[in-house]
Parts: structure tokens; C-alpha cells; sequence
């Protein structure tokens, strides 16, 4: 595995970043949030504009989408572990991201085309079966359950060093045009 900081792509395969750390991981495409329109990439989550934000990016692994982000030491809860309000935003802005390429997949549309395809979410479900080690890179591995219409449902995982930590449900719907041409 070839390591290279947050940001950078040498032209010819761009790099999974490990958010959160600034460090990143071989991939050969861009992230679905690289592809938001700027007025949309505001979000504390997975904004790339928000210079406060967590910066996550989402790929496609197949049927899946992966996500992997190393909480800082702020995101504790107590010595040693996550806080489950970031587990939670983690699984929250990764699948809204999944909503998006999953919505542009099934219109048979390529990332990034107008019209944009934005998600927000309209539920959110979490349940934490285990404490959330800190100190780990996590992983959020999400799949889709239905797209239908304006809808997408989808599935989660949020694992630390193999182990699922948390489990979630998001139901995305398509955002308003007259809020996405802002």
C-alpha cells in the first residue's frame, strides 16, 4: 500500500484518504463528495469547503461503498473510545454520499452530471453494539437496500480493526432542486 498525504494524486491513480488523518490509500477514482457542486460541499461531515469539517470521501467497493476515517483524540467519549455522536455522523454522511452514486448508477448517469443528484437525510438509525476503540482507523461499509423515486434506503457497518461496532439504517431523499441551484 502505497501511503501519499491528504490531497494529492499523481495523475494516475487517485488515493483513498484515510480522513480525519491525512493520510491516504490507493484508489482509482475520485470520491463521490469530490464530485458535489461547491455551493454543496459546505457540509461538517463530508464537505471538502468546510475547513472545520471531517472531510470524508466515499468510493464505490463493488456493490459497496467504503469509507475510512482515524478519529482524532477530541472525538473522545471516554478514555479510549469513540464518542457515538461522530459514529454516527460518520454512517449519516457516508451513506447520503452512497445515496447520491447509487441515484446517478441506477439513472445510468455519470457522477458529477447535471442534473446534480444531492441527498439529504431523512432518518437515521444506529445501533451501537460495541464501544468504538479510539486510536483505530474506522471503516464504514454501506450498502443499498432500495432506490426508489426520490428515496434511497441503505444499510451500514462502522468496524474498528475488523470488529462492527455499530450498525445503521439512513433513508436519503433527493434534495429539492431549488435548494441544490442555490
Amino acid at each position: 500500500m502505497r501511503i501519499r498525504g491528504r490531497g494529492t494524486c499523481d495523475g494516475l491513480v487517485a488515493r483513498m484518504p484515510i480522513a480525519g488523518h491525512g493520510e491516504d490509500v490507493e484508489m482509482g477514482e475520485k470520491s463521490f463528495q469530490e464530485y458535489y457542486p461547491e455551493q454543496l460541499s459546505h457540509c461538517y461531515g463530508c464537505g471538502r469547503l468546510n475547513e472545520f469539517g471531517l472531510h470524508i470521501q466515499s468510493y464505490w467497493d463493488g456493490e459497496e461503498s467504503v469509507c475510512r476515517f482515524q478519529p482524532r483524540p477530541y472525538h473522545i467519549a471516554i478514555p479510549g473510545f469513540v464518542y457515538g455522536g461522530l459514529i454516527a455522523s460518520l454512517i449519516d454522511c457516508h451513506c447520503t454520499g452512497t445515496a447520491a452514486a447509487a441515484s446517478y448508477r441506477s439513472e445510468g448517469q455519470a457522477m458529477g452530471t447535471e442534473p446534480a443528484l444531492r441527498f439529504v437525510t431523512a432518518s437515521l438509525h444506529v445501533d451501537y453494539l460495541r464501544p468504538t476503540p479510539l486510536g483505530v482507523p474506522l471503516e464504514v461499509r454501506a450498502s443499498v437496500k432500495e432506490v426508489k423515486g426520490r428515496k434511497v434506503i441503505m444499510t451500514a457497518t462502522l468496524s474498528a480493526d475488523g470488529n462492527v461496532c455499530a450498525r445503521g439504517e439512513v433513508v436519503a431523499v433527493r434534495m429539492p432542486e431549488h435548494l441544490v441551484t442555490k
